[in-house]
């Protein structure tokens, strides 16, 4: 690879992801939610009833970050906070029915934007780019980051 192409992949990589983030942000901000929002919501309604801190670590994010972005969505409706009946220093969290009703904008959003980031690609290419990011994401998901910086697997 070329000394001025070192990095494109990556640099095209992070751009698409925060165009899509920011498409999807705008479309959820017309719904009153706000960017992590509808993550959280989204892990909800897969597996009602989780603590803060699974939801946390599901979601990559710090326990801190977790709590105000649930207590936003307890206010709004979203969720409620219930105890645990074996454990009184945790709680679990649970979708409302507003919060039920929500999860469906929240998909149709996603759908739009996906379809928006897919124009122009047919489904074969579609399903290649899948194939290609799940491996992307295994890659660097399965990896320690390694601390020598003069490693260079490209054999440059």
């Amino acid at each position: 690879m070329a000394k001025a192409e070192k990095g494109a992949t990556i640099a095209r990589l992070q751009s698409a992801a925060r165009l899509s983030r920011t498409m999807l942000a705008s479309r959820l901000l017309q719904q009153g939610l706000y960017a992590g929002q509808d993550q959280i919501m989204l892990a909800l309604n897969d597996e009602d009833g989780q603590t803060p801190g699974k939801l946390a670590n599901k979601l990559g994010v710090r326990p801190p970050t977790i709590t105000k972005t649930i207590n936003r969505l307890q206010a709004q409706g979203f969720l409620v906070r219930r105890p645990s009946e074996t454990d009184s220093r945790q709680a679990h969290i649970f979708l409302t029915d507003a919060g039920r009703e929500t999860i469906r904008s929240i998909e149709k959003s996603v759908r739009k934007t996906e379809k928006q980031a897919m124009k122009g690609l047919d489904k074969k290419e579609q399903k290649m780019l899948v194939k290609f990011l799940n491996r992307v994401e295994s890659n660097l998901s399965s990896v320690e980051i390694e601390t020598d910086e003069t490693d260079d697997s490209d054999g440059e």
